[in-house]
């Protein structure tokens, strides 16, 4: 699958899933005036949400937890098994921890409310669209509750290093330029890093190394 690279003429494609259809037209008018982004699908529950993502192929997937048919949690992992590079951050007025937990724990990779504020929608579909995370930094301080994994015992010192810039929201990009490598390398620790950790994503290894103290929480 091929990710948008900001910066390129590319726009982000983004699907939107959710089971009302107000919801889903107001995303649309709110995205369609939007420099660099483009609504490329819709869905109104989960098993079409799966259908829809392999047949458009999105950037981002602007996922409803709250969905008929199959949840958005298990939509959300039965795409990325179909489709592991595309974005998922989910969108919706439900704050249950345990819910959004089990979701970024399936792939997700952000969560956004949906009483968020349009530039923080837009900023949230362009951090995903780079592989980054998003997350509210009250959620954040909240779901480390939810992680019991060991501490990184395994990290090598530089590893532990690009944890802790990813834990503190740096991209690829500003975490090669903090260390003086470049973002090959950033991308290969981060792979190491989530794998050393048996976590699903950056999201979750960020959130692990606020838990463990590795970054203050202040941070966020």
């Amino acid at each position: 699958m091929k990710k948008t690279v900001m910066g390129s003429k590319d726009p982000i494609r983004v699907l939107v899933v959710d089971d009302h259809f107000v919801v889903r037209a107001g995303i649309y008018h709110l995205l369609k005036g939007v420099s660099g982004m483009v609504v490329v699908g819709e869905a109104e529950d989960g098993r079409q949400a799966v259908e829809e993502a392999k047949r458009c192929v999105p950037d981002v997937i602007l996922m409803d937890l709250c969905l008929p048919q199959l949840d958005g949690v298990e939509a959300t992992r039965q795409i990325l098994a179909a489709l592991p590079g595309v974005g998922i951050v989910i969108l919706t007025s439900v704050e249950a921890e345990a819910d959004v937990m089990t979701a970024i724990e399936a792939g997700a990779l952000g969560y956004v409310p949906k009483s968020s504020r349009k530039e923080e929608l837009l900023e949230a579909i362009r951090s995903i669209a780079r592989g980054d995370a998003w997350l509210p930094p009250h959620l954040t301080r909240r779901l480390l509750n939810h992680l019991t994994r060991p501490a990184p015992g395994a990290l090598t010192p530089r590893e532990q290093d690009v944890l802790a810039l990813l834990a503190r929201g740096r991209s690829n990009r500003e975490i090669g330029r903090e260390l003086g490598v470049t973002d090959i390398t950033v991308r290969t620790h981060v792979t190491h890093v989530i794998g050393k950790l048996g976590v699903s994503n950056r999201l979750e290894a960020a959130l692990h190394a606020l838990r463990i103290g590795l970054v203050s929480k202040k941070a966020y």
